[in-house]
């Protein structure tokens, strides 16, 4: 580039920073992803060290973020509140490594703290005589904004301290909101037509901001102190940054779990190394590590430059968020007939992953986005859970840009899509006559938990299907070995087994019956449910709605979906040919008193479970009388939690449910 183009590239990044710091510290909505902004910020800085003709003081280089609202009063850090240089590759942390070993020439391994980065809102905490006077804002680093209101509003944040803390002493930390905290937020949200957030730290920043600190108060905000800031002169601190973390935990500040103190720039790769693999286990948001020099005197000696300390940095993992281009939309057809638009883009490396598809949800989800055929999007992607887009880059819009249009007939078979009212997802009446359900039928009839026909692969079922083999669950009662036989790569023995397998799952359940026909939220305990209070096919089939939602874990929604599965014409045909090609199961007999203990009890499992399997449990609650739930509620008798029991637990403990432990289950099916 000539000297025109670069210092032309330079006011342009400036500008796009700056208009990004607003978007992201003042009105928290981001438009475009971190690791957009982390490439252009780095282009700044390079293009700066290349050319110091072109360093500015007012470079956003040179600062933290962007100025506080007018709508708070303003607080002038006594201490800057910087931020930290990043790391993205392995080689860029080495390097920060070897420059503070050569700074330092201490001839000796340097030990440093190891933080998880959270991705929330930094803020800092002025203590005077252990009490909390004031809460700021990071702002521009310089100045923030007053959110002593707020803050003080955050459940876990103490406001008075305990033990010999210093008379005078800020503590700086994350304001974050949990992942599970987060989705029930949202949740509500949604349900109330209220505003939802696009992220944790989007709703972590936008609550720290509301000008009504009893709306910040309904948020489930958490806070984790990192650091001290300025400090009574006659204060005990420890000399070890690991060490004062600490003791603010020892004065009752919330401190992470995850903080562990290494002894050199190894444990350092291993700690990374750990926390990447468990980041998708940790119950809040985070998007790298922070490496610390541990040693005070070290840190001191090592100093600051304009806008970040030397002796620490961020190691950032790969970005969960990115920006791309879709292409088109796809209309997959699931089980159920739901019609989910999947976006075709251009493929793009996300978090370690290279993304092609994402889903758009639904109808609804199109319209909220506004998305347009040629839009940029950034799409998102978290673990296993699958990309998804979450905001339009409205600015890139293209001049020909296309609506995204939702058909009104099933790309697989041409019926009509309908949209029940109150739903958001539409889906094909097609039932068994569209491939695309019927497809996804067979392979959840002949599923393990369902009628467990040993050895019927996806494969072979979506072959018989093509071939029109198969056009519904009876057809399986009907093959031959001789007809399987003559398919490609199928052997005279392997088709013989196969048919062996279909003709042994005649002898089944009634719970495993009902589970295999794939009625609309139907799962295995519903299942289980339906058969325990009907005792027979016969008497839930005739069920009225009223009798149905009378059913523990019944409601509403679910009593209809039974009842109107059991009214359509084809589904009693299908009923009716299967029990006529011989499926049958033993009378469900009523226990007798002396064995049905737990008879009217309602139980839920959760966790994993050490001294049996969750079915082996289910099974034994059952074999007592019990009801064994998929979801808690005020009904739940107790909640019977294993290892790593997650958000059952929680409801429990919300609702004042019963938990029990795996030795509580022993007692409960031997006594």
């Amino acid at each position: 580039m000539t000297d025109t183009d670069v210092s032309q590239r330079v006011e342009r990044l400036r500008t796009l920073i700056t208009r990004y710091n607003q978007e992201y510290y003042e009105l928290d909505e981001p438009s475009v992803p971190d690791a957009e902004y982390d490439r252009l910020f780095r282009e700044l800085q390079e293009l700066e060290r290349q050319h110091p003709e072109l360093q500015s003081e007012y470079s956003p280089t040179q600062k933290v973020g962007s100025r506080p609202v007018s709508a708070f009063s303003q607080v002038r850090h006594e201490m800057p509140m910087l931020s930290l240089d990043n790391a993205f590759e392995q080689s860029e942390f080495e390097a920060f490594a070897s420059r503070v070993e050569e700074r330092l020439d201490s001839g000796s391994e340097i030990a440093y703290c190891c933080e998880p980065k959270l991705d929330g809102a930094a803020v800092s905490l002025l203590y005077e005589n252990g009490q909390l006077v004031q809460g700021a804002t990071r702002g521009d680093g310089q100045t923030g904004e007053a959110i002593t209101a707020n803050v003080r509003t955050i459940r876990n944040l103490p406001l008075q301290l305990h033990g010999n803390f210093p008379e005078r002493m800020e503590v700086r930390g994350e304001v974050f909101m949990p992942l599970q905290a987060f989705a029930e937020f949202n949740e509500k949200a949604l349900a109330r037509g209220e505003k939802t957030f696009a992220n944790p730290r989007n709703a972590a920043a936008g609550s720290l901001r509301q000008l009504d600190s009893r709306i910040t108060a309904q948020r489930p905000l958490h806070f984790y102190a990192y650091s001290m800031g300025v400090v009574s002169a006659d204060a005990e601190l420890a000399d070890s940054h690991y060490e004062r973390l600490q003791q603010l935990a020892d004065w009752g500040l919330p401190v992470s779990a995850e903080v562990k103190q290494v002894e050199s720039s190894a444990g350092c790769l291993m700690y990374y190394a750990d926390i990447l693999e468990r980041r998708h286990d940790l119950r809040y948001e985070i998007d790298g590590i922070v490496l610390k020099v541990d040693a005070i005197k070290q840190q001191q000696d090592l100093g600051f430059v304009s806008r970040a300390p030397r002796w620490a940095i961020a190691w950032k993992f790969p970005a969960q968020e990115e920006m791309t281009v879709i292409h088109g939309v796809d209309f997959q057809v699931g089980r159920t007939g739901a019609i989910t638009p999947v976006a075709r883009l251009e493929p793009v490396a996300v978090a370690g992953v290279t993304v092609s598809n994402a889903t758009l949800h639904n109808a609804d989800e199109i319209a909220r986005l506004d998305i347009k055929l040629g839009d940029t999007v950034i799409i998102r992607r978290a673990g296993d859970v699958i990309p998804q887009v979450v905001n339009v880059v409205t600015e890139r819009r293209p001049d020909d840009a296309q609506a995204i249009e939702f058909p009104s007939c099933c790309p697989v078979c041409g019926s009509n899509i309908e949209r029940a009212e109150g739903e958001a997802v539409a889906r094909c009446t097609g039932g068994l006559i569209c491939g695309a359900q019927r497809k996804e039928a067979l392979k959840h009839f002949a599923s393990r938990k369902a009628m467990d026909i040993d050895g019927l692969g996806d494969k072979l079922l979506e072959l018989l299907v093509e071939r029109e083999w198969l056009k519904s669950p009876a057809d399986l009662y009907r093959l031959k070995a001789r007809e399987l036989a003559m398919l490609p790569r199928m052997g005279e023995k392997s088709a013989e087994n196969i048919v062996a397998a279909i003709t042994a799952s005649k002898e089944t359940t009634l719970p495993k019956f009902l589970y295999a026909l794939g009625i609309r939220e139907v799962g295995e305990a519903t299942a289980a449910n339906l058969a325990s209070h009907f005792g027979s096919l016969e008497a839930l089939q005739e069920a009225s709605q009223d009798q149905l939602e009378e059913v523990d874990d019944v409601g509403k929604v679910v009593a209809s979906h039974i009842y109107q599965f059991f009214r359509e014409a084809h589904n009693q045909d299908v009923v009716r040919e299967l029990l006529e090609l011989g499926i049958h199961w033993p009378a469900i007999e009523k226990l007798a008193a002396s064995e049905a203990t737990l008879a009217g009890n309602t139980y839920v499992l959760t966790g994993t479970l050490t001294q049996m399997t969750r079915d082996e449990a289910k099974q034994a609650l059952q074999a007592r009388g019990a009801k064994v739930s998929g979801s808690v509620s005020k009904k739940t008798t107790a909640v019977i939690a294993g290892e790593n029991a997650g958000s059952k637990l929680s409801k429990a403990e919300q609702l004042g449910v019963p938990v029990l432990s795996e030795d509580d289950l022993q007692a409960l099916i031997t006594s």
